[in-house]
């Protein structure tokens, strides 16, 4: 199982979503490829957001070694399952994968734990510590549902 999870910048919610998920299926021995991609390129390269890495190691997860990428079209072709962080990010990625965008492949990350409401997981971006905290726990939760459906 491939999966992408995808937010604006690639440094707060997808990294985290990203390192969750992975830590989720390596204790369970699945054999899954967890990665994170943002679709605005104005972090390509740099490390996760310092409260994120902070969160993160709060919950005995390091993800310092994450880099952020761009989304590209050809993510389609690799990954199984995209998850977007919010309705935005879905039409960044619609706009850019182009002819390539599989309606199938892609979800809002919170509608696997509530169906067909649209909810976006907000940017902590612009806030303060506690945001963070937040989001670790909406990410933690989703992933145990995508685990649940895909085990």
């Amino acid at each position: 199982m491939r999966i992408l999870m995808v937010c604006l910048g690639n440094i707060c919610r997808s990294p985290l979503a990203e390192g969750i998920l992975q830590k989720k299926a390596d204790a369970l021995g699945l054999n899954w490829q967890v990665d994170s991609a943002g679709t605005n390129g104005y972090h390509t390269g740099e490390a996760p957001h310092r409260f994120s890495q902070k969160v993160a190691q709060l919950h005995g997860l390091d993800i310092s070694h994450q880099r952020a990428r761009d989304f590209v079209p050809e993510d389609f072709e690799h990954y199984d399952k995209i998850y977007a962080m919010a309705g935005d990010v879905v039409r960044d990625i619609r706009y850019q994968a182009g002819s390539r965008f599989d309606p199938e492949k892609i979800e809002l990350i919170l509608n696997t734990l509530h169906p067909g409401k649209n909810e976006d997981v907000p940017d902590p971006w612009y806030g303060a510590e506690p945001g963070y905290h937040e989001v670790y726990d909406m990410l933690d939760e989703a992933t145990n549902e995508i685990i649940k459906k895909y085990k």
